[in-house]
């Protein structure tokens, strides 16, 4: 039964029954107010721990505002909800409970069913709003997905960025169409029976904007990220900057309807309080749960290979239900010719994507070359279901100097065998947006910043990060219109050849996944993969009850012969890569039986299974 009374935000200015309440948080002002576009001045009241509060009628939705810190310095809003003039504009009141919503039945699929399909909204659609991606939800439905993941949201400066240079974590973009239209996708998703994952960034604050400074001490010198100086979740003052991530978090699944949330780099969070900020965020939105009845997930990047991240908290981990992990997406990119330069450096191919699909970390307690320090722990007890696993996504594709897809990288079969690769295995799949009809288009790293010295900073940077490969020719200018322009989808290649056909396969691919017993679930217990490095092949086993799957993978560039398994029954094709339907060579054979030898393909996948 959902309870009758769900704590609504606690910070900024929220309009719960048509009066304003502002709570603002400066604990170092002397004096704080709120300066109304065309309506004067509203004092505020300074309370416990740093915060300024009143409660207003003279405060509406739509009205812009800005906050005035010690008659000195005129502000936006740290906790804006939106920032309809950009990162340097006044602040727009908003009221989160407008808004109709008709998903009163919805509930979240359960995380082992989740398929995700990554995009950014300013490229996904030639709108580049939340309104193109409602467009687009039909065909996303038809592909197999089950969750849409979108890339940061927060306001960041101008139109084209990542996301991940957001000022204003609350205010959701304004060129993709403000809240509002953030809720309607939210919305439009749940009618269609998809759920939503945003990316949010607690590890740092993006530059231009970032006038947080002024309020109070939302970040500490004692630690460095690469972003400069760390968010200050355990330093003086820390217990304002906590609240307002935390209340940050449960604003997405309250009002928003989020289903989960991907947390940017949660590596370069620095908390050495007894309790971790993670840990704190699990336990509110846990009790928001308990609230609403719905269930929601906390998804982390997480470049550590520790599983404390997602322990649960009553076994002293952060609680944390799944975390993105690149070891598997490495060791298949060595796999298939990725030069072994930098972080590819500590992969061996084969024998690592073997041990991926066993043991999810490649690194649990080995030596790393490339970190020269022994490195990771063993996951032994998490499940399948707590890994995000992918051929690439934004930063794998957008990081390289060209940011060239696999599609421009690999043959049209490598491209087939390395989205099987992912959708086999006993962890999340993620898609990149694109990859499912082989878009040759780029993503590459954009911005539009509008202070001239930043973006010097950031064309200089970019050059240096790939000085290296200055004989592949120059980075493209992250702050011009033409790179982001070459990064949008091209969404008439979906009915042209070969890419009708690359979509044919990834449906069918997903399908098969979610229909047999056996590769539907997350279960990391009855599993083995074999490597042979000589021919290039890899053999994954898995099982569930009396049901069996083999996944034939042949890596080579020319056809392997393998035995199949010995087994008391006979073994029956489920899918075949090379099959001329999805432009292959050639039709494998339907029925094999124990020890028979069987011709792989170059650059193929068989799976069979035997009841």
């Amino acid at each position: 039964m959902i309870a009758t009374e769900i704590q609504q935000r606690t910070i900024g200015i929220n309009i719960p029954n048509g009066e304003a309440s502002v709570n603002i948080w400066a604990p170092l002002a002397e004096d704080v107010a709120i300066v109304v576009d065309g309506g004067g001045k509203i004092a505020l009241i300074k309370d416990e721990f740093g915060y300024w509060q009143t409660t207003t009628k003279a405060l509406k939705a739509g009205d812009r505002y800005k906050i005035l810190i010690d008659n000195d310095k005129e502000r936006p809003d740290p906790t804006s909800l939106s920032q309809p003039d950009g990162v340097h504009g006044a602040s727009e009141v908003v009221d989160l409970n407008e808004f109709n919503w008709r998903d009163d039945r919805w509930q979240s699929p359960l995380l082992k069913d989740y398929i995700i399909y990554e995009l950014h909204t300013g490229t996904f659609t030639p709108e580049g709003t939340f309104a193109g991606i409602v467009d687009k939800l039909d065909y996303l439905k038809d592909l197999g997905i089950t969750a849409i993941e979108i890339m940061p949201v927060a306001q960041f400066p101008d139109s084209r960025n990542w996301g991940y240079d957001g000022v204003y974590p609350f205010a959701v973009q304004n060129s993709y169409g403000g809240p509002k239209a953030l809720q309607a996708l939210v919305d439009a998703c749940h009618a269609k029976g998809l759920a939503v994952v945003l990316d949010v960034v607690y590890n740092h604050v993006g530059p231009e904007g970032n006038y947080l400074n002024d309020f109070g001490p939302y970040f500490t010198d004692k630690y460095k990220t690469p972003w400069g100086q760390a968010v200050n979740f355990d330093d003086a003052w820390c217990d304002g900057v906590r609240r307002y991530f935390i209340e940050n978090a449960l604003m997405w699944f309250r009002d928003f309807h989020i289903d989960a949330l991907r947390m940017d780099a949660v590596h370069a969070i620095k908390d050495f309080s007894p309790k971790h900020i993670l840990q704190e965020i699990k336990e509110n939105v846990n009790a928001l749960v308990e609230q609403t009845r719905r269930q929601h997930y906390l998804i982390v990047e997480n470049d550590l290979n520790d599983p404390r991240f997602i322990n649960p908290l009553n076994e002293n981990g952060y609680g944390m239900d799944a975390q993105w992990i690149d070891e598997l997406h490495h060791a298949l990119r060595v796999t298939v010719g990725e030069e072994r330069a930098g972080y590819y450096s500590d992969f061996d191919g084969l024998p690592h994507l073997a041990k991926a699909y066993k043991d999810a970390y490649v690194y649990d307690g080995q030596f790393s070359p490339h970190r020269h320090q022994t490195f990771g722990a063993k996951a032994d007890k998490n499940s399948g279901q707590q890994f995000v696993v992918f051929s690439q996504n934004h930063d794998q594709v957008g990081n390289r100097m060209l940011g060239e897809r696999t599609s421009q990288l690999v043959s049209f079969e490598m491209q087939k065998l390395m989205a099987g690769a992912v959708l086999v295995s006993p962890y999340l799949p993620l898609l990149f947006m694109g990859e499912e009809y082989s878009e040759p288009h780029p993503f590459q790293y954009f911005v539009s910043h509008t202070d001239p010295e930043l973006v010097k900073a950031v064309r200089k940077g970019r050059k240096a990060e790939f000085k290296a490969f200055h004989a592949k020719g120059e980075a493209p200018d992250p702050q011009s219109e033409q790179t982001f322009n070459n990064s949008k989808l091209q969404w008439e290649l979906v009915n042209e050849e070969p890419h009708r056909t690359m979509l044919t396969y990834y449906k069918d691919l997903i399908a098969l996944r979610k229909r047999n017993n056996v590769l539907n679930k997350t279960n990391r217990k009855n599993i083995d993969a074999m490597s042979d490095e000589t021919k290039q092949v890899l053999i994954l086993h898995r099982s569930y009850e009396d049901d069996y799957v083999v996944c034939l993978m042949n890596f080579s560039k020319s056809a392997q012969t393998v035995s199949m398994p010995q087994h008391k029954r006979r073994w029956d094709k489920l899918f075949d890569s090379a099959a001329p339907a999805y432009g292959g060579p050639l039709v494998s054979l339907d029925v094999v039986y124990p020890a028979q030898d069987i011709t792989l393909q170059p650059e193929s996948l068989l799976i069979y299974s035997s009841l």
